[in-house]
């Protein structure tokens, strides 16, 4: 479980974030939408001990961000769209290999666990390729398995599916929806709507680092279009007014 309590950001003279609450259940999937510099990143970065928010706090798995980092990073996986965090002259299973020993695990853990990860993300084929030799989409693949290797039980992802053509998009989701059946706490951002609407089960949307809306989107099924839907997440993330 992830408990967000009042967090605020600010960079010199720029306000990232204010006062930013929600709460996100075990086995539960939340999605963050927002224009870039809305937030969301920063926001990640905090709950994943990366950053310092100027105030506020956030519990994670019962363990307090500021009070207790190191049981939050033994909890969590983490993921930035932009920074794959892979050695590229290392092969896809070679990262895996030594992410996995840096968060203690045994090396039959860490086989089992790898072989699952290669074979449930389909990617046999480049598994013992450099990452130097892989495409955007490929090293994505391998990025999102590098970040969860260790199993953990809240998982933090940033634009996950960057760089992901429609079916490694719905390979990525498809094992979320999973990870969810487990128990698993999910945060995720995109800026892809769809994504967002599909898989989300509330969404946070972000304006200007401050929270709009937090909502289901099945509360608006059966009364909007999708047309009217759509209408309405563009509304609150470009000018923070839903305007159905």
């Amino acid at each position: 479980m992830i408990e967000i309590k009042n967090i605020s950001k600010k960079f010199k003279n720029k306000q990232a974030l204010k006062s930013v609450s929600f709460e996100v259940g075990t086995g539960e999937i939340l999605g963050l939408l927002g224009e870039n510099g809305a937030g969301k990143s920063t926001l990640l970065r905090i709950i994943s001990t990366m950053l310092l928010p100027s105030e506020g706090s956030a519990v994670i798995s019962g363990y307090d961000i500021l009070k207790s980092p190191k049981e939050v990073r033994k909890n969590i996986g983490i993921l930035f769209g932009s920074e794959v965090g892979l050695y590229e002259r290392l092969t896809s299973r070679e990262n895996l290999e030594f992410f996995a020993k840096l968060n203690g695990m045994s090396d039959k853990e860490s086989k089992e666990r790898i072989d699952y990860l290669i074979n449930k993300f389909s990617f046999e084929e480049y598994a013992d390729k450099k990452v130097i030799t892989l495409s955007k989409g490929m090293k994505q693949k391998v990025a999102i398995a590098r970040s969860i290797v260790h199993n953990p039980s809240v998982m933090l992802f940033d634009e996950p599916d960057s760089g992901l053509d429609f079916k490694a998009s719905k390979i990525i989701f498809d094992f979320m929806e999973e990870c969810k059946k487990e128990g698993k706490t999910i945060i995720f951002s995109s800026h892809s709507m769809e994504n967002i609407k599909n898989y989300s089960d509330r969404i946070v949307v972000l304006h200007r680092g401050e929270i709009t809306k937090i909502f289901r989107i099945d509360e608006y099924r059966g009364k909007y279009s999708e047309k009217e839907i759509n209408n309405m997440l563009f509304n609150l993330v470009c000018d923070g007014d839903e305007n159905v």
